[in-house]
């Protein structure tokens, strides 16, 4: 893998660059189609890192920093993982082909401390994919934490606040999100997958699915730094050689409709993104998670939809929720 970094815009380009055959009418049987009830009573979706791989880990962490490159301009290879690289494989392989989602318990956060953690993590992400800016201000590692942000208010990044944070994807093939402080209660990451939704939403209105393949505006949130792009048309699913690929926003496909030259959702298309959601809720198809310190969360964007609920933190700040996130590409 290079250890170059995509733009914000290169990764988009490169996540939306999805294949497109025709609209799906049969059900996807496949392992990215599960359902959260099955998930719960086993744990085959997590890979526990061992003693000895922690210690490939340190190892890797202080060849990392003896190299003295700036984070940015890693590679792999500056990052030497001679076993682990073939777990790295099949986490790769599970998240392309498999059911979308893997979880990594088992890293040494705490004693690691965050710079190291940090780098770690980075690193972690130049063996599995491409890193990528998650915003026009080119930031590369995110921090999910509570600043203090108004989560009324219509432009806050909703990661940046306490608050429950509806469906969604990002544009980017992979997020992952390393645990540092869990919160005092609550905040559990709440995943479903898109083909188990599309295959439910087909079963209930199949009169209703060929528009999921036309698109939905966008909202960019004033996201764009020159403010001439105020949304972007995005169909939300693609289905080529036997996949589905799905993008849906809830949030941001809803608040587009406060720009006047945006019509008005048709019955058909309100009673979509509503059936859609609903479908996504339910218990018998989301699964929960509670991320403990140490624990990685990787997703697919393109089958998986992701969601997390309220939480009251910590009074005090050093032990505060606090996450780490990366966005990746697949090469």
């Amino acid at each position: 893998m290079m250890g170059s970094y995509f733009s914000y815009a290169e990764q988009a380009g490169h996540y939306f660059a999805r294949g497109h055959e025709a609209p799906l009418h049969e059900p996807l049987e496949t392992a990215a189609a599960w359902c959260g009830p099955d998930l719960a009573g086993r744990d085959d979706w997590r890979f526990r890192v061992d003693a000895a791989q922690v210690e490939e880990l340190r190892a890797a962490v202080e060849h990392a920093k003896r190299s003295g490159r700036p984070t940015g301009e890693l590679k792999a290879a500056d990052f030497p993982l001679p076993t682990l690289s073939a777990a790295i494989d099949g986490w790769r392989e599970e998240l392309q082909a498999g059911r979308g989602f893997q979880v990594v318990s088992g890293i040494p956060v705490e004693s690691l401390g965050r710079d190291d953690s940090e780098l770690l993590f980075w690193c972690l992400g130049l063996h599995l994919g491409r890193p990528g800016a998650q915003n026009p201000q080119g930031d590369l590692l995110g921090h999910v934490t509570d600043t203090g942000d108004d989560s009324t208010d219509p432009f806050v990044r909703l990661y940046r606040t306490a608050s429950n944070i509806a469906y969604h994807c990002d544009a980017a093939d992979v997020v992952g999100l390393l645990c540092l402080k869990r919160a005092r209660k609550g905040g559990a990451s709440r995943i479903v997958s898109s083909v188990a939704v599309y295959n439910e939403l087909l079963a209930r209105r199949p009169d209703l699915v060929d528009r999921l393949y036309e698109p939905f505006l966008l909202d960019v949130r004033n996201e764009d730094s020159k403010g001439e792009i105020r949304y972007l048309p995005i169909p939300p699913c693609r289905h080529a050689d036997g996949r589905l690929r799905t993008f849906y926003h809830s949030d941001y496909f809803r608040s587009v409709q406060r720009f006047d030259d945006v019509p008005d959702f048709s019955s058909d298309e309100r009673t979509l993104l509503d059936l859609y959601e609903e479908i996504a809720a339910s218990p018998a198809l989301y699964f929960d998670m509670d991320l403990e310190p140490g624990d990685i969360q990787w997703l697919s964007n393109h089958v998986i939809l992701h969601a997390r609920t309220a939480y009251d933190d910590h009074d005090d700040p050093a032990e505060k929720r606090h996450l780490l996130r990366l966005w990746l590409s697949i090469e």
